[in-house]
């Protein structure tokens, strides 16, 4: 593993402040805290991991927090079945090398079996609730960090580090306790449990910053590279198996990444030439939207997209 020294050329531009410590140290500092915090409170915490950036950085963090250790907790992701095959490929390598207890929660199980029926626009992303709760009461899970960001959007601006979750996995904001420091509450009654949001405080030039200084590796998708794609919606959609484009929408050879890697049924990418982690920090520090803004279909349903899904028990 790379250490907090590993790359001191990326270090060097790193802001310093009087304690002589930089912003990135300040923040890699703080997550582990609050990850340790978690698991010294809690009986069975479990972690989402995606193979998404955020969750990369996310479980980058918990190996150091209990380094030379394993991290001592399973990892959760809630399977929609449209997923793209390289972060599948990349979730199971990344499993296998640190030796986690990988629990998948699948959408398409439940489609099968009746209990969630497919959406008309074909999007699964806000099917993801109900596999989620179900997965968190059968492991009996009290504690579940999630890679959630105050920058990517209102919704989530709004939420504290430890986020309690009633006994039916939903948000209210009554029951959401003041934070004041670096002082978690995490008292909850049987049945609740609560959502833990370790790199919150981060915004996505800060997790960039933070995979080029550590040397983290990303699925290829988050560089550019030639693929087939659509436009839909506004949006630059990739030709495959999950997202087919209709007769009158035209297919033509780009030169594309992402800056999310959801499900391909809602995800959209970016045109870009940043085939490398240098190149991928100057087109975030120069981006004017955030990423979920530009390439995620299914925040647009609605202004309250993300706020709704928050209540019923999503991320």
């Amino acid at each position: 593993m790379s250490t907090a020294t590993a790359a001191p050329a990326q270090r060097a531009a790193d802001v310093v402040d009087l304690t002589g410590q930089s912003a990135l140290a300040r923040l890699e500092a703080e997550s582990i805290h609050i990850i340790r915090e978690v698991v010294a409170e809690f009986d069975r915490p479990a972690m989402l991991f995606s193979g998404g950036k955020d969750s990369v950085v996310m479980l980058h963090l918990a190996a150091k927090a209990f380094w030379p250790g394993k991290i001592p907790f399973p990892v959760v992701h809630i399977d929609t079945g449209h997923n793209f095959e390289e972060v599948l490929d990349f979730r199971d390598r990344t499993v296998e090398r640190l030796g986690l207890k990988l629990v998948v929660g699948s959408v398409q199980e439940l489609i099968d079996s009746g209990e969630l029926a497919e959406r008309a626009d074909g999007t699964r992303n806000p099917l993801q609730t109900v596999p989620l709760l179900r997965t968190i009461a059968q492991h009996r899970f009290d504690a579940v960090f999630g890679g959630a960001r105050r920058d990517e959007d209102r919704a989530r601006a709004k939420e504290r580090i430890l986020s309690l979750r009633d006994e039916f996995g939903q948000w209210d904001p009554r029951s959401q306790r003041p934070e004041l420091w670096n002082l978690y509450n995490g008292r909850h009654r049987p049945g609740q449990h609560v959502r833990a949001f370790p790199i919150s405080n981060w915004t996505e030039l800060d997790v960039w910053r933070y995979i080029a200084a550590e040397e983290i590796e990303l699925p290829p998708l988050y560089y550019a590279h030639e693929r087939e794609v659509f436009h839909r919606d506004g949006m630059i959609r990739a030709v495959g198996p999950h997202s087919l484009p209709t007769p009158e929408e035209p297919t033509e050879q780009l030169r594309v990444r992402y800056r999310t890697v959801g499900d391909m049924s809602c995800t959209g990418a970016v045109l870009s030439d940043a085939a490398d982690n240098a190149a991928v920090l100057r087109e975030v520090a120069a981006a004017t939207i955030t990423e979920r803004g530009a390439t995620r279909a299914d925040d647009r349903l609605s202004e309250a997209a993300m706020e709704d899904r928050k209540k019923d028990g999503y991320f």
